[in-house]
């Protein structure tokens, strides 16, 4: 079978299994870069002829020319899934992949937003004018539910419950975020000005819309919150994005108590290994109020 033929068919079933378009096109790329290598490199281009090694070869090349480990490990993840679903078909015997590990990944500390940033933010957008209420509510959503920044833009009307969220995530899997009465306020003071704003269009079911009424892109979010963390003077060593505001949510719902399977399933994460990752940002006195607020003792 040529390897060509084998991706194509896995591309196909990304798409049987509704995988975003985003993620089937991520995958697509990442393995014709392997399947490039395996044709420059060994001659290879049939599935009969691959050998483990070879992929083994082609990280060694990746690490040598300097890739990050996150970019080495996203290309293995890809391959991963490539040789597991040809060997559930039976093309093979062994899945290829199977001793394959990830590069070891540098510890990072998760620089985050610190509270007074937080409340800066949010209210750096003060106006009572469509555009105002909008751009103050999509970032209190970021910091008040961790959603990402796909997440937000995909949200329809009739997503928003009394009390959370319905949240369609990676894979399209459905999960209840909560709200806090604060959101739910802000919430309901946004979508009557949207109503006003756009009563005599007819315009999408989504939460938050351009000035033109079509649905906000990734560009235009990533700019409202520059714009803002700009404005109220963040930490230049912050990297001022909804991914931020996302790791701002998880690290301030630990330090005030909330344990990490219950985050993680509000987060969506597949794994709670990724999860944990938000551990490594917290202090100590922080970890230790947490624990006070829990302790068993005094809960009883």
């Amino acid at each position: 079978m040529l390897l060509k033929d084998a991706a194509k068919e896995f591309e196909f079933n990304c798409k049987c299994r509704k995988l975003s378009d985003k993620t089937i096109k991520n995958y697509s790329k990442l393995i014709s870069y392997l399947l490039d290598y395996l044709k420059d490199r060994h001659m290879v281009l049939t599935l009969e002829d691959m050998r483990p090694v070879y992929i083994k070869g082609y990280i060694m090349e990746l690490q040598e020319q300097g890739k990050k480990p996150q970019y080495i490990n996203d290309q293995i993840k890809a391959f991963k899934v490539l040789f597991r679903y040809l060997y559930e078909e039976g093309y093979t015997d062994t899945i290829l992949t199977d001793r394959i590990k990830n590069v070891k990944m540098p510890k990072t500390i998760i620089q985050t937003f610190t509270e007074k940033e937080v409340k800066d933010m949010v209210d750096f957008y003060h106006g009572q004018s469509y555009m105002q209420l909008r751009d103050k509510l999509m970032l209190m959503t970021f910091f008040d539910t961790g959603i990402r920044v796909s997440e937000l833009i995909g949200m329809k009307l009739s997503q928003i419950k009394d009390e959370y969220i319905i949240i369609y995530g990676k894979g399209s899997k459905e999960r209840v975020v909560p709200k806090s009465p604060m959101l739910s306020k802000w919430l309901f003071k946004y979508i009557n000005t949207r109503e006003h704003y756009f009563v005599y269009r007819h315009v999408s079911e989504n939460v938050f819309l351009s000035r033109n009424g079509r649905p906000m892109t990734t560009e235009a979010i990533h700019r409202i919150i520059k714009i803002a963390g700009k404005g109220v003077g963040v930490n230049r060593d912050i990297r001022v994005s909804p991914h931020t505001c996302r790791h701002t949510f998880a690290q301030m719902q630990l330090k005030n108590g909330l344990d990490l399977y219950s985050l993680s399933r509000v987060m969506g994460h597949s794994n709670i290994s990724i999860t944990q990752r938000y551990l490594e940002g917290l202090k100590d006195d922080e970890v230790l109020n947490a624990c006070k607020s829990t302790g068993i003792l005094m809960n009883i």
